[in-house]
Formats: structure tokens, C-alpha cells, sequence
């Protein structure tokens, strides 16, 4: 791809000179700057590169909403295995439909077979950048929280683990007169709890600084997981320090396993108990034994926040999907500015040569004029299949956000009586060390009965004997009581579980409901793409054509000084 250093315009790598200006066209930095993704996104400008993949600023070219692009790199790419995760991530995220999760708009692949994801375009900076600043204080840290925490309970609720969750994943875009708006990133290695297709034996993902016990010895960790990366970046907000400090990734290995983590206070940060121990509940080193899920830990960040007296952005409810009604208004392309350079070149072709005009140079216009009327049907035809995709896109994502509402409904019940349940259980389990303890007493009691019962053969009273009965008699009431409050407990945590278990079930119905929703639309979604793709490359095809078109009419009217001002005109209107 080439590009014109005056005015900008850009031409096939082929072309030498800008038709314009006449200016002798320059190679652009980044060779994908300026290409067309799939006939609808235009690459403008690179705005990060990482070892894995670089993320661009791209344009669609219809509705002309900017967007991010991130391409995977060539060695990479050509894995098939990563190639396939990186399609989850993809498929993933899109389906999570959340507020404070990145958008997924769309996915594909390059001309040369890379695979890609187009994301919401977002202004801001990462969590990473500010806590690099110096630590957050409690009413800058909770709301950031709070909005994570959230995001993790919509991915927890469809099955989706994040495995990597650190600073550098959160992104902040800046809100007037609020806390920043926090968005979740790169899915690029999660996957759904139950398939395990994609990872191989004795593969470890994530970032060792965040990474939970269990994410170190197994790969089929839970959700659990993410909550104890989640602790991590909690203390490191608050403090400006991460818990563990080590100079290899095995040292970091060996103190999330084995070594117990600093408090807030110890690093010289005063906060609420209840935070603390908040804190010290996510980075327990047994799955089980930290908060039951990420909606709890909403919970606990909410009250927290109110006793503090800070304020929290509210829960999110469903937003605005692209409307039906906007694809009837979408822009122009360049279309336009084509006619409007044909226009100009009428013009430049009676002052050059009044009505003398050569055959040659008539015919080429009129060839120009034909092109451009060609290029007008293929791109209103574009714009038509657009209109659709767009109607197709809103009610897809309407979908996705009413399922994933009401999911959000059952996962806090869910999480509810998961508390309730653990709490049960765990009474259940103490009564049934005391009712073991009581038994063993009485058992012993009773021995001591039978012993003296043996050596007097009732032959006369023993004050021991019946002191033994008095004792036995006082261990069995305690006994029966224990033993009843073992039980009901335990059934309490039964009942509770069962409930647990039915939510669960609901849960899955309704993401069995999303995926048949999502299956149903796709087949239609792809037609229409290919649809769009096959009228923008004709598109882009024949505007290739109408260049090099145009740099044949241009160049011999570039000797008459009377067109020099319509050169300057066409140069203003392609600019």
C-alpha cells in the first residue's frame, strides 16, 4: 500500500505517482495500514503491538464507526491451536454481553489468513497504568473493584474462566463527574470450565505475580481461580505493592503455594477489617474455602463501600443496542467524491481544450462517469446488506442482554444459597464432631456401667455404679440434642444444595438457550457478510481501476496552466 505524501490519498503498491498532485506516491509504514478487513473495516492507524498480536485502529467503512482490530502475528497465527483460542476468545466474550466486559463486534480472518477480533474502540488507560502512579485509596480503588468483580460474575454465570486477570486487563475509560468506567480484556485464554480440549497436558497460562495454587498444579482450576488473581490486584490497588515479591517465576510458584500473604495494614495502608478480611478470604490457598463466588464477593464489596460512605457506579442495566433505525440513515462512501471528481475532470477538460476535446480523452471520461455509476449501485448495494447485518447485529445483542439479565438474576439466588449451603454444611460438620465427641463420652460411661454392673451383680448398692448411671444419664441428653441438630443441619444443607443444584439447572437452560439463539442467527449473519464482503472488494476493485483511470486522464492535462486551479480544487476535495 502506498500512499501520497501531499494529500494522503492512497493507491494499490503498483501505482507511482498521485494523480492529484502528481507527487510521487510513498510506501507506508505498517503495510496493513489502509487495508479493507473483509470489505468493511479500513485499518487507519497502529495503536499497540505486543509479541502476540497488534492492535489497530480501524474505520468501518459503512457506518463509519471506529473500532479496534487486533490481528494475531504471523508465527502465531499459523498454529492451529492457537488460531482456535483465539477464535474462542471471540465467542467467549461476545456472548457475555456486559457493561464492564469488552465488545466483541465481529472476528475473521486476513487475505493472508490471520486471524482477527474487531473490539470497541476505547479511550483511556489500563488499571496497570495507574497503580504504576502510586496505589489507589479506598474511594478510588472500590468502584474499579466493584465493576470487576461484576464483570467476573457475568463471565463465572455463562462458564467462562478468564485465567489471566491482572491490571494490565482492566482498562479505565475516563466518565465525567464518576468513576472511571472499567472494562475486562483479553479472553484470549479463557475457555468454558467443562472443555478442555484446548489446553494440553502440562500447560500452564497466566501471570505467575496473579496466579492461584491451584492454577500451578492443575489446569482444570475453577472459577475460584480468577477470584484469587482478584485478590491479588485488590491488595496491589490499595497497597502499590503485589503480596508476593520474587525475582523468577518459580519463587512466585512456591510462595502462592506455600507462604501466607501480607495484610493491607502491614504495608503501612489503614483500611476496614471487613475489607482485610476480604482480602484474606481471596487469597486463602484452598479454592474452597474463599468467598463461593464472584457474586458474593459484589456483595461484600457493596456493604463495605456504604459503611465507608463510598460511592459505587450502579448496577448496569441492559444498554442501547445499534438501533434498526440507524442503518437507514448510515453515510455515504466514497462514492461522492468520485462524482465530484468527475465534475472537475469536465471541467478541466474544456479549459484545456474548449470544444476541441480529443476522441481519446472524451472517451476516458466518459469511461470514468460508467465506472463511477458502478461503483455507486455496488456500494449502495453494500450499504443495503449493511442495514441488514446492523438490524441482525442489534437484535443478537438484544439477545444476549436478556439472557444474560436473567442469568444474572438466578446467579445471585445461586449464590445466595451457595452461601447458605457452605454455612449449613459447615455448622452440619461441627455438630458431627460434637455428636462424635458426646457419643465417645457416653460409650466410655456406659463401659464404666457395665464394668460395675459386672462386680456388684446387683447384689448390693455401689455408690460408684450409681454414680456411673448419674453420669451416663447426664452425657446422653447432650447426646440427642447434638445428634438432632447434626441432623437437621445436615438436611438444612441438603435442602439447600438440592436448590443450588435447580439453579443450576435453570442457568443452563437459559445459555442453551442463548447458544440456539446465537446458532440461529449465525448461518444468516454469515450470508449476509459474505454478501457485503464480495460487493465491497468489487467495490474496492473497481475504485483501484478508477485511479489508475484517473492518473491517465490527469496526466496530460497537467501541461495546460489553465487547469492548474481545478488541480488545486481536486486536491481541497480529496483531502
Amino acid at each position: 500500500m502506498k500512499t501520497c505524501p501531499r494529500c494522503h490519498l492512497r493507491y494499490p503498491s503498483d501505482a507511482t505517482k498521485c494523480f492529484v498532485d502528481g507527487e510521487t506516491l510513498v510506501a507506508m509504514q505498517d503495510p496493513r495500514i489502509g487495508l479493507v478487513l473483509s470489505g468493511r473495516y479500513e485499518i487507519e492507524r497502529v495503536l499497540a503491538e505486543g509479541g502476540m498480536a497488534t492492535v489497530y485502529v480501524a474505520r468501518h467503512r459503512v457506518v463509519k464507526r471506529a473500532c479496534a482490530v487486533k490481528i494475531l502475528s504471523s508465527g502465531l497465527g499459523r498454529n492451529q491451536v492457537v488460531r482456535e483460542r483465539f477464535r474462542r476468545e471471540a465467542k467467549a466474550t461476545q456472548k457475555l454481553a456486559h457493561p464492564n466486559i469488552i465488545e466483541i463486534l465481529d472476528h475473521g480472518e486476513t487475505d493472508d489468513g490471520l486471524p482477527y477480533l474487531v473490539m470497541e474502540y476505547l479511550e483511556g488507560e489500563t488499571l496497570a497504568d495507574v497503580i504504576a502512579r502510586g496505589a489507589l485509596t479506598m474511594p478510588q480503588a472500590m468502584p474499579i473493584a466493584l465493576q470487576i468483580a461484576r464483570a467476573l460474575a457475568r463471565a463465572h454465570d455463562f462458564d467462562v474462566i478468564h485465567r489471566d486477570l491482572k491490571p494490565d486487563n482492566v482498562f479505565l475509560c475516563a466518565r465525567e463527574g464518576t468513576s472511571p468506567l472499567a472494562k475486562l480484556l483479553d479472553f484470549g485464554i479463557a475457555r468454558s470450565m467443562h472443555d478442555a480440549r484446548l489446553t494440553s497436558a502440562g500447560e500452564v497460562f497466566g501471570t505467575p505475580q496473579y496466579m492461584a495454587p491451584e492454577r500451578i498444579s492443575t489446569i482444570d482450576a475453577g472459577p475460584s481461580a480468577d477470584l484469587y488473581s482478584f485478590g491479588v490486584m485488590l491488595f496491589e490497588m490499595l497497597t502499590g505493592k503485589l503480596p508476593f515479591q520474587a525475582s523468577d517465576v518459580a519463587s512466585y510458584f512456591s510462595q502462592h503455594i506455600k507462604e501466607t500473604p501480607p495484610t493491607v495494614a502491614s504495608m503501612g495502608v489503614s483500611v476496614p477489617p471487613s475489607l482485610e478480611a476480604l482480602i484474606a478470604s481471596l487469597l486463602e490457598k484452598t479454592a474452597d474455602k474463599r468467598p463461593v463466588d464472584a457474586h458474593a464477593v459484589c456483595k461484600e464489596l457493596l456493604e463495605i463501600s456504604a459503611k465507608a460512605r463510598i460511592a459505587v457506579p450502579p448496577e448496569p442495566r441492559v444498554e442501547q443496542v445499534f438501533p434498526e433505525e440507524e442503518a437507514k440513515s448510515l453515510p455515504s462512501t466514497t462514492t461522492d467524491r468520485w462524482a465530484q471528481r468527475t465534475l472537475v475532470f469536465e471541467q478541466m477538460l474544456a479549459k484545456a481544450h474548449g470544444g476541441n476535446q480529443p476522441p481519446e480523452a472524451k472517451e476516458l471520461l466518459a469511461t470514468i462517469q460508467r465506472k463511477v455509476r458502478e461503483l455507486s449501485v455496488l456500494r449502495s448495494d453494500a450499504i443495503k446488506e449493511q442495514r441488514m447485518l446492523s438490524a441482525l447485529e442489534g437484535k443478537s445483542k438484544e439477545g444476549r442482554q436478556r439472557f444474560g439479565n436473567a442469568v444474572e438474576g438466578l446467579g445471585l439466588d445461586a449464590s445466595k444459597a451457595r452461601k447458605e449451603a457452605r454455612d449449613a454444611r459447615e455448622q452440619a460438620e461441627k455438630a458431627s464432631i460434637r455428636t462424635d465427641t458426646l457419643r465417645k463420652q457416653a460409650m466410655a460411661l456406659h463401659r464404666e456401667v457395665i464394668l460395675w454392673e459386672g462386680r456388684s451383680a446387683f447384689e448390693e448398692p455401689y455408690s460408684q455404679l450409681a454414680d456411673a448411671y448419674r453420669r451416663l444419664a447426664d452425657a446422653i441428653d447432650p447426646w440427642f440434642a447434638a445428634r438432632k441438630l447434626d441432623l437437621e443441619a445436615s438436611k438444612k444443607a441438603v435442602e439447600l444444595e438440592n436448590v443450588v443444584t435447580d439453579l443450576e439447572f435453570q442457568i443452563g437452560e437459559l445459555r442453551a438457550g442463548l447458544l440456539r439463539l446465537e446458532t440461529s442467527s449465525e448461518k444468516e449473519r454469515e450470508a449476509i457478510e459474505q454478501r457485503s464482503t464480495e460487493l465491497s472488494q468489487k467495490a474496492d476493485s473497481l475504485e483501484q481501476e478508477l485511479l489508475s483511470l484517473a492518473s491517465r486522464f490527469c496526466e496530460p492535462l497537467r501541461a495546460f496552466p489553465a487547469v492548474s486551479a481545478l488541480f488545486r480544487q481536486l486536491e481541497t476535495g480529496s483531502s
